[in-house]
């Protein structure tokens, strides 16, 4: 999976299906949170080998599975199949940020790094973007 030169907008703009105008509102919403925030859409094989398409914010310095050094986002949005996943790659204490809102993210399916949920009405969006804003605050200038 890379950063590619399409652009977030139109990436947004060509989104069909029921679950589109979730993800345009939580790229409204999560811009707001994080507006220093690069912005960027990175397209490929993500791990467990689907092809995914992510919308990334902020980059961030990380290790892959493979050890190496590369660029990532502190947050992503992805249009799934049958779902919307937010992911959080925030750490604090060795442990992800989004382990401390697990039971307050309504209902959602949470993994290690990211957030799952069928619809925008069955996520907290309030305690979500307050997730997003503390993962803001760890992107170094």
């Amino acid at each position: 999976m890379r950063r590619t030169d399409t652009p977030v907008d139109t990436f947004l703009e060509g989104l069909e299906g029921e679950r589109s105008d979730d993800i345009r509102t939580l790229d409204t919403a999560i811009r707001r949170r994080m507006p220093n925030a690069g912005r960027f859409l990175y397209e490929g094989t993500f791990w467990g080998g689907s092809d995914q398409q992510i919308v990334g914010y902020g980059v961030i310095d990380s290790r892959n599975r493979s050890g190496d050094d590369v660029e990532w986002f502190m947050v992503g949005l992805a249009l799934q199949k049958d779902h919307v996943s937010v992911y959080v790659n925030a750490v604090e204490d060795g442990q992800y940020l989004l382990r401390r809102y697990e039971g307050k993210l309504g209902n959602a399916k949470l993994g290690s790094a990211s957030i799952a949920f069928s619809s925008i009405d069955d996520v907290d969006l309030e305690n979500l973007m307050e997730l997003v804003s503390l993962a803001a605050g760890q992107i170094s200038d």
